[in-house]
C-alpha cells in the first residue's frame, strides 16, 4: 500500500508516445500517456485487447519489438530518464535486477532442456550475487514461497513435469530471484482456469508483502484484479481514459468505456440472456484519431466528443476521468442501471468495512 513516506513516484510516465513501423505505415500504439507508480502499491492497467497495455509495460523494461520506438515523452526511474536507452547494455541495468516481468504464458520464459530449480538458481547468481550452497539454498526457499513443495526433487525436474498453474508460480519465482524492486504481471492468469487464477493472484499478493515489492498488472478483465490492486488504469486505444483507487473506479467510475467494461463481468449479467458486450470495434490506429476515440462506440457522446479529445476532469484528490460527459456545462448522464445497483452494494460494503 502506498504509505505517507512514499509519496514521490517510484517510477513515472510522462507524455508517452509509442510508435511502431509496419509495412511502409506507421502506427501510434500509445497516445501521450503519463502516469505514476507509487513505492509499494499495487496498480492494475485494464482494457481490450490491442488497447495497448502490454506495449505500455514492455517499454519500461526495453523490450519493445524491434519495429517499435518511443517517439516522445519521458520514463523516469530513479531519476533516469529509461526512455532515452538506446543499446542493450543500458536496458540491461534494470531489466531483471530493477524492474523484471511474468508473463503469460510460462512454457516461452522457461527452458525445456535444463532442470527449472538450475533456472531460478541463475537468476540468483547473476541478481544476488550468490554462489554454491548459499544459492542453491535460497532456490529452495523461493520454491517454498511461491507455493512448491517436496523441492528438493522438484529442483530437478523439467519444466513439462508441472502443470501449467505450477510452471507459472516457477516463472514467477525467477522474477523475484532477480531481486527486483518493480514486478510487472502481463496477464499472468490467462492460461489458466478460474480456480488456479485465484490461487496464483493470492500468491501475488503474498509475495508483494514478503519481497516489498512494487507490482503493476495488466489484464483485460477487470473482475481479475478487484481484490489485489490499490490503483487502478483504464485504457483505451493508446491513451488512458481513467484512473483512480480501486473502489473508485469500480464503485465510482464515470468513463463510460470504464461503465461497458464494467457491465461485462459475468457476475453482473442475467440468467437466460446473454452477456453484455461493447458494439463496435476500436479505432484503426494508422489513422489520426479526431476527438474522443471511443465516441462511435459511446451511446452517451456528445457534439463535441466526435472534435475535440476531452482532458481529464477531477472527480476526486486521486481519481480523473478523461470525459466531457464531466464538463461543468455537459447533461447529467447516470450509469446504466444494472450498474447503479453494483456500485450502491459497493459503496455500502465499503462503508460498513
Amino acid at each position: 500500500m502506498i504509505t505517507e513516506e512514499s509519496k514521490k513516484p517510484i517510477l513515472s510516465i510522462e507524455n508517452l508516445v509509442i510508435k511502431f513501423k509496419l509495412h511502409g505505415r506507421i502506427l501510434t500504439a500509445i497516445r501521450g500517456i503519463s502516469l505514476d507508480l507509487y513505492k509499494g502499491e499495487s496498480l492494475a492497467i485494464v482494457g481490450e485487447s490491442g488497447s495497448g497495455k502490454s506495449v505500455l509495460v514492455k517499454s519500461i523494461i526495453g523490450l519493445l519489438d524491434n519495429n517499435g520506438y518511443i517517439d516522445k515523452g519521458s520514463i523516469y526511474y530513479n531519476d533516469e530518464d529509461i526512455a532515452t536507452y538506446k543499446i542493450e547494455k543500458d536496458w540491461l541495468k534494470i531489466r531483471g535486477k530493477e524492474i523484471a516481468m511474468v508473463t503469460q504464458d510460462p512454457m516461452t520464459s522457461l527452458n525445456p532442456l535444463k532442470p527449472i530449480g538450475k533456472q531460478i538458481e541463475e537468476a540468483i547468481v547473476l541478481h544476488q550475487e550468490l554462489i554454491g550452497k548459499e544459492a542453491y539454498e535460497k532456490t529452495l526457499q523461493l520454491l517454498k514461497d511461491v507455493g512448491i513443495h517436496d523441492v528438493e526433487r522438484r529442483y530437478k525436474q523439467y519444466p513439462h513435469e508441472f502443470s501449467g498453474g505450477m510452471r507459472q508460480r516457477i516463472v514467477i519465482a525467477i522474477a523475484i530471484a532477480c531481486n527486483p524492486k518493480i514486478l510487472i504481471c502481463d496477464e499472468p492468469t490467462t492460461a489458466l482456469d478460474v480456480t488456479i487464477q485465484a490461487q496464483i493472484l493470492q500468491l501475488l499478493k503474498n509475495l508483494q508483502e514478503k519481497y516489498m515489492l512494487t507490482t503493476i498488472f495488466i489484464t483485460h478483465d477487470l473482475g481479475v484484479v478487484a481484490k489485489v490492486a490499490d490503483r487502478l488504469a483504464v485504457m483505451y486505444a493508446g491513451e488512458v481514459i481513467e484512473f483512480g483507487k480501486s473502489d473508485e473506479i469500480f464503485f465510482d467510475s464515470k468513463h463510460p468505456y470504464t461503465w461497458a467494461l464494467l457491465s461485462s463481468l459475468p457476475q453482473l449479467g442475467v440468467k437466460g440472456e446473454e452477456l453484455f458486450s461493447i458494439k463496435g470495434t476500436p479505432p484503426n490506429l494508422f489513422k489520426e484519431i479526431k476527438g474522443d476515440a471511443f465516441a462511435p462506440r459511446n451511446p452517451y457522446a456528445l457534439k463535441i466528443d466526435y472534435e475535440q479529445n476531452p482532458p481529464f476532469f477531477k472527480v476526486s484528490e486521486t481519481h480523473y476521468a478523461k470525459t466531457w460527459l464531466l464538463h461543468p456545462k455537459a447533461p447529467k448522464v447516470e450509469p446504466p442501471e444494472n450498474l447503479k445497483a453494483f456500485f450502491e452494494e459497493g459503496r455500502r460494503f465499503a462503508n460498513e468495512g
